[in-house]
């Protein structure tokens, strides 16, 4: 028989009686630890009766205050530190409470054994009561790499064509159905069909039965069989909820389900000391603000005839942004509905940011219809107002970011002091390529650097191997990506084989292909490799580069690979696969972008003291910086499309959350940007600024104007746009082509008595204009840029594919017709002859230029100077735009 009290709990002393002695003599302790608590926090430290919900705002000292809390019930006597359960996300969260517990209160915190996260004390608890769960308490706890392993033998048992119904997809969805708190049987049949045809939830039933055989349990049953547990056996649910006098939880907007019901279990009994009976699997439809979400029902019954615990859940609903992986938000909506009489404290003096950032995150988060309501007020200086800024593309947003960096560098500020929150990995690879350009140091956080990454690591085997057969390493890496049935033994072989004969790998491979070494399937599958190498080699010298990159990797299958795959990463895969065949443009050849990649990558990644801190928005949460870069505010970027599409008006406030998180890491100076064109899967289309833009209030937000280039300018938040053109003025010459002269005549620029543009073109057929833009391909010594009757460009490589028309020229903004532009360039060539006087400059004089920075006048012709920037290389300019240093 199975003893169900195998680990007895010691019988608790009473709390100090109030008013007595013991409690007096506490009450005259003079307690440090609460000095310089805001009166809120205060009132939430010593709020220690009955359920009590902390809605603590970005900034405002919410772990402080649960901190304080824990060495306030210590202090006090309240309860010892084995009858705390304080409960986090992460590891690191859960030793930073105990660090920070103990320099207040001494080593009792050392007695806390229920302090850590949600798995780490269900685990606790499981091993306890293993047997009645049907495990021994040794289990053992697969990590994913084991999970999916099994999961493959249990499809390969049913017949289930893994190519189709990866053993992934099904770990994605049972780990789904496990944040939901729901065994196989509570698994409705229409969910069950998602995988297989319908066996998938046969196949999760058949998954736990095999965990059991092999003493086994994974992350998800930590809770989940911990929830079994209470629920089939109430006595044990008594002991823990009579061992827990005090129940805090850190981060609650970002529980699921299954952490809900663990929770709610353990901070609820009946007054008769028995576990409240439940219901589960049924749902019930989310409350106002969830459209599209459903819990369990046991989540709406009534509390009456309940006992409410001590629990105290601090967290922000204007924080939960990981709706993605199982978040329910509705659980802090729900607070005062689960727990009835529940305390509402609200933290919303920030600490952290200026009065115009708060105010701007505040009015955008105010649009949020499901939310509980706070305004943060800032106890900081007013600060800057946030800059909102448009550009012409992608790589201009980067210049502008990377150009503002050396700027505020120059003006002392850390670099470490500096992020960029991007919503989607692919838009990191354009800032870290400018960085790269301009040495300037930069970390990557909560992943790796964009040439990193396992998926363009694959797709650069590929590439590099196309360019040189002899590369081992390349295809020791791709052989058997996707899978082939090429496996070590076959590797194994072709290295025998090509140390014998001292040929490289592929070599090796063409021979082995030709004789009977290998079986049937692997000896096809050789040859096939061998044959697409060969063609795509042939291919080289007749295609463009970018178009020979594309058909890599849809032929290889890598492509198809990801597009099968169905975990929750795969979408960004592919997004920064189609990136980098979109970085290719910007270089002549295959060889020449390879070996570009080759000098990023060997860039050193030593520990830097200072570096620009690059990461998605997700993971800056609880991260804070001086200045805070927040690029690529578009409609189907932020918000994204895919979270608009899923889950339509729930995903579109969990973006705006996001937007708001972001805001709120900003300290000092917040800038937010957008681009006019940017690259969506391949092709260019013309982005419309984020929504979340004009929720922006216009008091606390600087919209600034472009300073040239192809940016054109913003009105109110960038709905019109300049063309890209705007700024290249007639230089005492004129374009020579018919449309362009079209063009310049509507808009009123274009005089026939001007003398003509020059058009100049380098060997390999580049032109850029004098902010550096995107290559306008002319291979056959013409522009590719054409230029119809309306003014409008079509289609280059410097600008929007598919005649995408480009925005309107704007009208001139000089007396005299022609607007006031910069000079052309190409390549660094001036293409204007030289006007005017004589300069003032003289060779080796120190000059300061806004764009390039400093240099030093290496040649004077006329008036144009051509200087050796410090960091931009030599470039030739008007000596009006410099000035000496």
């Amino acid at each position: 028989m199975v003893d169900l009290f195998k680990h007895p709990v010691a019988p608790a002393p009473p709390p100090p009686t109030p008013g007595g002695i013991a409690a007096r003599a506490r009450g005259a302790h003079r307690a440090p630890y609460l000095d310089g608590l805001n009166p809120e926090q205060r009132l939430a430290v010593e709020t220690l009766d009955g359920p009590v919900l902390v809605l603590a705002g970005a900034g405002t000292g919410k772990t402080r205050v649960l901190t304080t809390r824990i060495a306030h019930i210590l202090s006090l006597g309240r309860a010892r530190a084995g009858e705390i359960l304080a409960v986090t996300f992460t590891n690191k969260a859960a030793r930073e409470m105990k660090t920070r517990i103990g320099s207040m209160v001494g080593e009792v915190v050392e007695g806390m054994p229920w302090l850590g996260t949600f798995h780490s004390i269900g685990a606790k608890i499981l091993r306890r009561h293993a047997e009645l769960v049907g495990l021994k308490p040794a289990f053992t706890i697969l990590d994913t790499d084991d999970q999916i392993r099994l999961l493959k033998q249990l499809i390969a048992a049913e017949n289930i064509d893994e190519k189709r119904w990866p053993a992934r997809l099904l770990a994605n969805q049972i780990d789904h159905w496990k944040n939901r708190g729901l065994t196989p049987d509570q698994v409705s049949a229409g969910e069950g069909a998602a995988f297989a045809n319908g066996r998938g939830r046969d196949l999760y039933a058949a998954y736990q039965e095999r965990l059991k055989t092999l003493n086994a349990a994974d992350f998800g049953d930590l809770l989940l069989e911990t929830i079994r547990l209470f629920r089939e056996h109430p006595e044990v649910l008594r002991q823990y909820q009579t061992r827990f006098r005090y129940i805090l939880v850190d981060e609650y907007q970002d529980t699921n389900v299954a952490q809900y019901l663990w929770l709610r279990l353990l901070a609820q009994r009946s007054s008769h000391g028995t576990a409240p009976a439940v219901a589960p699997g049924t749902d019930r439809p989310s409350p106002p603000g969830g459209e599209g979400r459903t819990v369990p029902a046991e989540r709406s019954r009534t509390t009456s005839g309940l006992e409410q615990k001590n629990i105290c859940c601090v967290g922000d609903d204007d924080q939960s942004i990981y709706g993605w992986r199982g978040a329910e938000v509705d659980n802090i909506l729900r607070f005062d509905h689960d727990f009835p009489g529940a305390t509402v404290i609200r933290l919303e003096r920030n600490y952290r940011s200026t009065a115009h950032i708060l105010g701007a995150a505040s009015h955008l988060i105010a649009h949020n219809e499901g939310r509980l309501g706070k305004t943060l007020r800032s106890e900081g200086a007013e600060g800057d107002k946030v800059v909102v800024s448009s550009a012409w593309d992608s790589e201009e947003e980067a210049r502008a970011v990377g150009e503002e960096i050396e700027q505020l560098q120059r003006r002392g500020q850390r670099l470490d002091e500096v992020a960029i929150l991007v919503r989607a990995s692919f838009q990191m690879r354009e800032f870290e390529d400018r960085f790269v350009t301009l040495g300037l140091p930069y970390r990557v956080i909560g992943g790796p650097r964009f040439y990193e990454r396992a998926e363009i690591r694959d797709a650069m085997a590929y590439l590099r191997l196309v360019a040189q057969p002899a590369d081992d390493l390349a295809f020791e890496r791709i052989v058997n990506v996707p899978k082939r049935g090429l496996g070590d033994a076959t590797l194994q072989a072709l290295h025998d084989l090509a140390r014998a004969r001292g040929v490289p790998l592929s070599e090796a491979a063409r021979l082995m292909a030709a004789t009977d070494a290998l079986k049937p399937k692997p000896r096809a599958a050789l040859r096939d490799v061998v044959a697409a190498f060969d063609r795509w080699r042939a291919q080289r010298d007749t295609l463009p580069h970018t178009e020979l990159a594309e058909i890599v990797l849809d032929e290889s299958g890598y492509t198809e690979m990801w597009q099968k795959d169905r975990s929750a990463d795969a979408a960004g895969r592919l997004e920064n696969l189609k990136e980098l065949v979109r970085s290719m443009e910007e270089f002549e050849n295959l060889q020449g972008f390879l070996e570009h990649v080759a000098l990023v990558m060997d860039t050193d990644r030593g520990e830097e003291t200072e570096a620009v801190s690059i990461m998605t928005l997700h993971a800056a949460k609880g991260l804070e910086f001086d200045t805070v870069f927040l690029p690529g505010w578009e409609e189907g970027l932020l918000p994204h499309q895919r979270s608009l599409d899923e889950n339509g008006r729930a995903g579109l406030e969990e973006e705006r959350r996001l937007a708001h998180v972001g805001l709120t890491r900003a300290r000092k100076l917040a800038r937010i940007s957008f681009v006019s064109n940017r690259r969506i899967h391949g092709s260019w289309t013309s982005s419309l600024p984020s929504r979340f833009l004009d929720e922006l209030p216009e008091e606390h937000v600087h919209v600034e104007e472009a300073k040239g280039g192809f940016g054109g300018g913003l009105s109110g938040y960038g709905h019109a746009y300049g063309g890209r053109f705007d700024t290249t003025a007639a230089f005492g010459s004129g374009y020579g082509t018919p449309g362009w002269r079209r063009g310049q005549r509507r808009r009123g620029g274009f005089d026939e008595d001007q003398s003509e543009y020059t058009q100049e073109w380098e060997p390999e057929g580049r032109m850029r204009d004098a902010a550096g833009g995107a290559d306008r391909r002319a291979g056959d010594g013409r522009d590719r840029t054409s230029w119809g009757s309306s003014g409008r460009a079509d289609a280059g490589a410097g600008g929007p594919r598919g005649g995408t028309p480009l925005a309107p020229l704007a009208a001139p903004s000089s007396p005299g017709g022609a607007a006031r532009r910069g000079p052309l360039t190409i390549e660094g060539e001036l293409v204007a002859r030289s006007t005017g006087d004589p300069s003032a400059f003289a060779v080796g004089d120190r000059i300061f230029h806004q764009k390039f920075g400093y240099g030093r006048i290496r040649v004077v012709d006329g008036n144009k100077l051509t200087i050796q920037f410090d960091k931009a290389g030599e470039k030739k300019v008007v000596d009006s735009f410099v000035k000496k240093a």
